[in-house]
């Protein structure tokens, strides 16, 4: 599975690097534990979103201790996934997923028996004319990243996506000249997050020749900041946490790691997102962490001490 198999390979990056370095992150995430067992974003009460940042970042990081697994678990079954859009709804299937492998109760047992059945069919419902998949019941077209993230919500749930030719053409559809991919089809401007999520469901079809590998390259060397990360598009001229997370996994997923060297991702995530008492922030100039920005500061240096120990 996609999220697994990445995850995997975060920890084992994450894995050469000293605990005592880990732990300060560690102790920041679970701070932000609230006492109804989920977790909190920078504002306000717990929501699955963070929730779901929180419980991967723990899980690349050592795991989930008991007593926060046990209140998590409690948080899991107060929600109703049935009633989850898309994004929540891959939160609550993942950190399910994690409660159970951390030795937790198994919460999809104890959820009514046509339960996955239903959450099918709620995706799919997301299916436009266009092969893509919409934000939401509403949405007239087709989204990348949402295409995406149902494409993980299915595997989550034993399935794949039906038409999977239709979804595929629909990726290339969003290509632009500048060899990345956008969002939705009136975008010209191509986006890092975007081509990151076009090219991960590319690549689970066997799609990307050479001809689009070095199309999205090519658009991955326009988007490098002097900051030594990756920006989110070419009008922005700054890096970011999600943009170099997700650029730096793309190019290292298509057999080009040395794209951007590592020393200079290292040395942009370590003196601009790490803060030292504690998470990550998302950008040189923000001034907070939180627990989703501190997921993506822990997954790039996992990415980098992977590929080069």
């Amino acid at each position: 599975m996609y999220l697994l198999t990445l995850a995997d390979r975060i920890a084992r990056g994450l894995g050469r690097i000293p605990n005592v370095e880990l732990q300060p992150h560690r102790e920041f995430i679970l701070s932000q534990q609230t006492v109804s067992g989920g977790f909190r974003g920078r504002e306000g009460d717990a929501d699955l979103y963070y929730t779901g940042f929180a419980v991967r970042a723990l899980a690349v990081t050592g795991g989930l201790p008991d007593e926060s697994r046990d209140l998590l678990s409690s948080f899991l079954q107060q929600q109703d996934p049935a009633a989850c859009g898309t994004i929540d709804l891959l939160s609550w299937l993942y950190s399910a997923a994690v409660v159970q492998a951390a030795g937790g109760k198994d919460l999809l047992s104890s959820q009514p028996a046509d339960l996955v059945d239903n959450l099918i069919a709620g995706q799919l419902t997301l299916r436009r004319h266009d092969g893509g998949f919409a934000k939401a019941s509403d949405g007239a077209l087709g989204s990348t990243y949402h295409s995406f993230l149902v494409a993980l919500v299915l595997e989550l749930l034993g399935r794949s996506v039906p038409r999977p030719n239709a979804l595929a053409q629909f990726l290339f559809d969003r290509q632009r000249d500048d060899g990345g991919f956008v969002e939705i089809a009136p975008m010209k401007r191509s986006g890092t997050n975007p081509t990151a999520a076009a090219v991960a469901v590319l690549r689970t079809m066997n799609l990307v020749d050479a001809e689009t590998r070095e199309d999205v390259l090519g658009f991955l060397g326009d988007v490098i900041s002097t900051e030594g990360g990756f920006q989110a598009n070419t009008r922005i001229e700054f890096a970011d946490g999600l943009s170099t997370f997700t650029g730096l996994l793309t190019a290292q997923d298509l057999a080009a790691a040395d794209l951007l060297p590592l020393a200079r991702v290292l040395k942009y995530v370590r003196s601009q997102l790490e803060i030292s008492a504690g998470g990550f922030r998302g950008a040189s100039w923000d001034q907070q962490a939180d627990v989703e920005y501190t997921f993506y500061g822990l997954g790039i240096l996992g990415l980098i001490f992977s590929a080069n120990p």
